[in-house]
């Protein structure tokens, strides 16, 4: 800097005044030429820090995305065993003659409940937060964004079976049957013959308005949420598609 003060100097000593305005311009075209320079350097560098910021949201979504693909599968196989089995037993009280043995009882008793916990830190954590900005696709975008509204709506299906077996089913079928019938029914399962407790009453159980009700209201509430679960791995299986892809193109 000290070397251009000198040369500008000279040139209005000396007179120049037109050489020294081609100099001053000259100089100014060098400040801008350094300075977008700069700017280009400075703008690479964010898109690079951005891009990482992008990759890391991709891997931890992508990690849970994957983890909910095979929670879903196993509810999926879950849930069609519970209808089938709901299914047998209304086919059970249909029957003109309800002869119940042993495997009978135990499709009965047997409640088979397991909620589903998915995962949604991640996306959650994309979609309340600026980190959303990151995604530089458009439709990824869109699918992240309804995606908590998908796992919203299959929670409340499942808190609605939950209710179901848990407040209605259990009480109902306690009502009937005993813990210690239970035990037992189990244990001859595998070939043990203690007797059944005379505190059971299966046919009556059977036959109990409520308890049919509570078997239907379960069986339309699994069917439905098989549904949503079936829809809902699909888009899991598109989303995570797309990450994958994007992480495939780093």
């Amino acid at each position: 800097m000290k070397i251009f003060r000198k040369l500008r100097r000279t040139l209005l000593a000396s007179g120049k005044t037109k050489s020294y305005f081609v100099y001053a311009f000259g100089e100014i075209v060098l400040i801008v030429i350094g300075i977008l320079i700069a700017w280009k350097i400075n703008s690479l560098n964010e898109v690079r820090k951005n891009r990482i910021v992008e990759l890391k949201i991709y891997q931890s979504l992508n990690e849970e995305l994957n983890t909910n693909l095979k929670l879903l599968d196993s509810s999926i196989v879950g849930y069609a065993q519970n209808i089938q089995s709901i299914q047998n037993t209304i086919k059970i009280i249909r029957a003109e003659d309800q002869e119940l043995t042993e495997d009978i009882k135990e499709v009965i008793i047997n409640v088979n409940y397991k909620a589903t916990k998915l995962q949604s830190g991640a996306i959650n954590s994309v979609s309340s937060t600026n980190k959303f900005e990151f995604i530089e696709s458009d439709l990824l975008r869109d699918l992240i964004a309804s995606y908590p509204n998908e796992l919203n709506g299959f929670e409340k299906q499942e808190a609605k079976i939950e209710n179901i077996v848990i407040n209605r089913l259990q009480p109902a079928i306690e009502s009937y049957v005993s813990l210690i019938d239970i035990l037992l029914t189990r244990e001859l399962k595998y070939g043990k013959t203690q007797s059944m407790s005379k505190q059971s009453d299966y046919i009556e159980l059977l036959n109990n308005r409520e308890y049919q009700n509570v078997l239907v209201d379960r069986l339309l509430q699994t069917e439905s949420q098989l549904i949503i679960s079936n829809n809902l791995r699909d888009k899991t299986q598109m989303i995570a598609f797309k990450l994958n892809k994007e992480l495939g193109n780093q």
